[in-house]
């Protein structure tokens, strides 16, 4: 029997106070039935005694306190699952949007999930290839990793976002592959833009889609990520697939936690985000991995705008603490019309060591994105270099170097959004940009490989 109460006793914002509530628990849902029967839904933030503050989703313009009553359900907020659900556009609750079916579920799984034991975990070392020459090649993405993309207001993250979810892959697991795509406090066209890309490609046959809106309440922004890593879970641990999730945007995710926050009276942390935002984020970025004696995985790419280009903002912050590293979106070869416009100097992958190499993507691998990142930084010098002292003086090695920095620029990071390279594709291409460089300058490469990739000068 559900408990019902007519001691509704204030409502200020999305927030409601009840009274005289009995066994009541944290974050259990509950729905405000008005007297003309229409009901608004909403969840516990806070028990105090025999006081209980709820948060609404739908907001309270409108809602008649006097003649409504709280019934509490006594459960969390959960997800239908089903391998139905691939190929399918829910909004940011759960609930389809793409005019299809409902889903019948094989099971309902509560979204915060249960906490995972860490002795259970397994290591992530296998490769993700998805296409993109500076994530393949010099950022590897490893299967059970997360690897945020710190983006800017403007930039392309969205194309990026899309291009990694139509094209990676597990190299030899295709078939069990799925992408969970969550788009957080996003515009209508962005949120058009993403399907119709997914269902033009056909990429949508293997993803689940989850769209909210900026006009969406807060409380459900909040709850998006954790429906879309839920999902994800049941396709990796209950179906045995490889999962890849892609979160956008995690600072509309975390300016909702602020607005609830600062509803609830809370003490402000830094820059007026929630002292708890750290714990947080990491209940969500948690949620990636590998565990033993499961056959499936969830890889996790978090994309954030950085306000400001601010690397050292809270959200940033807190979140490359939590991740196994960061690839950076560049304002300046965005403008010189780089796609994607993808920093590699600033960039990292702390687990890329682990996926790459013989029998995983080729030997020469390490080797070559060691010269790579050397030959870059050290060409980048030398074009600040010239423009300050001009370019006579420049050694004629120097100016190799420069040589070298436009042509990588122009040819291995700019791919453009629909080009799809192999892991080989990429491997060649920075050999033969390697080729522009004396042979006695790529000492970061063992000789044997030097003697069986390296272009002669006459083969370019």
């Amino acid at each position: 029997m559900l408990k019902e109460y007519r001691t509704i006793r204030e409502v200020v914002g999305p927030l409601m106070l009840v009274d005289g509530v009995e066994g009541v628990k944290f974050d259990e849902l509950v729905e405000i039935e008005q007297k003309n029967g229409e009901i608004r839904s909403g969840r516990v933030l806070e028990i105090d005694g025999d006081r209980a503050l709820l948060q609404l989703f739908e907001g309270s313009q409108g809602l008649r306190i006097s003649d409504s009553k709280a019934r509490f359900l006594g459960r969390g907020i959960e997800l239908s699952v089903s391998r139905d659900m691939l190929g399918r556009v829910f909004d940011g609750m759960g609930r389809p949007i793409d005019d299809g079916p409902r889903i019948i579920a094989e099971k309902r799984m509560d979204i915060n999930a249960e906490p995972l034991n860490p002795a259970s975990r397994d290591y992530p070392s296998e490769f993700i290839q998805t296409g993109i020459s500076a994530i393949d090649g010099l950022n590897t993405l490893v299967r059970g990793q997360k690897l945020p993309v710190f983006s800017g207001s403007g930039l392309p993250h969205a194309n990026l976002a899309t291009q990694i979810a139509r094209q990676a892959k597990v190299l030899g697991g295709e078939s069990n592959f799925a992408v969970v795509f969550a788009a957080i406090g996003i515009t209508f066209e962005e949120a058009d833009f993403f399907v119709t890309d997914f269902r033009r490609t056909g990429a949508i046959d293997r993803a689940v889609l989850f769209m909210n809106l900026a006009d969406d309440p807060a409380i459900e922004r909040i709850a998006t990520p954790r429906m879309a890593l839920t999902a994800a879970e049941y396709l990796a641990y209950d179906l045995g697939m490889h999962v890849l999730v892609i979160m956008t945007d995690i600072t509309n995710y975390a300016e909702a936690l602020r607005e609830t926050s600062a509803a609830r009276k809370e003490v402000p942390g830094r820059r007026g985000y929630p002292g708890y935002m750290y714990t947080d984020l990491a209940t969500m970025y948690e949620r990636a991995g590998r565990i033993r004696g499961k056959e499936g995985s969830i890889t996790q790419i978090p994309i954030l705008t950085m306000p400001e280009d601010d690397k050292t903002h809270p959200i940033p912050d807190l979140t490359g603490y939590i991740t196994e590293g960061q690839i950076i979106l560049s304002r300046d070869l965005h403008r010189k019309g780089v796609e994607p416009p993808i920093d590699v100097l600033p960039s990292l992958s702390r687990l890329k060591d682990k996926g790459i190499g013989k029998g995983k993507t080729r030997e020469d691998h390490a080797d070559t994105m060691n010269q790579l990142f050397a030959a870059y930084a050290r060409g980048k010098e030398a074009k600040e270099l010239a423009v300050i002292l001009g370019e006579a003086a420049l050694s004629d090695v120097d100016k190799l170097y420069a040589k070298f920095s436009d042509a990588f620029e122009g040819e291995y990071v700019s791919q453009g959004y629909q080009a799809n390279r192999s892991i080989e594709e990429t491997l060649d291409l920075g050999w033969k940009l390697l080729s522009i460089l004396p042979r006695e300058e790529l000492k970061r490469i063992r000789d044997e490989y030097l003697d069986q990739y390296l272009p002669e000068k006459g083969d370019e």
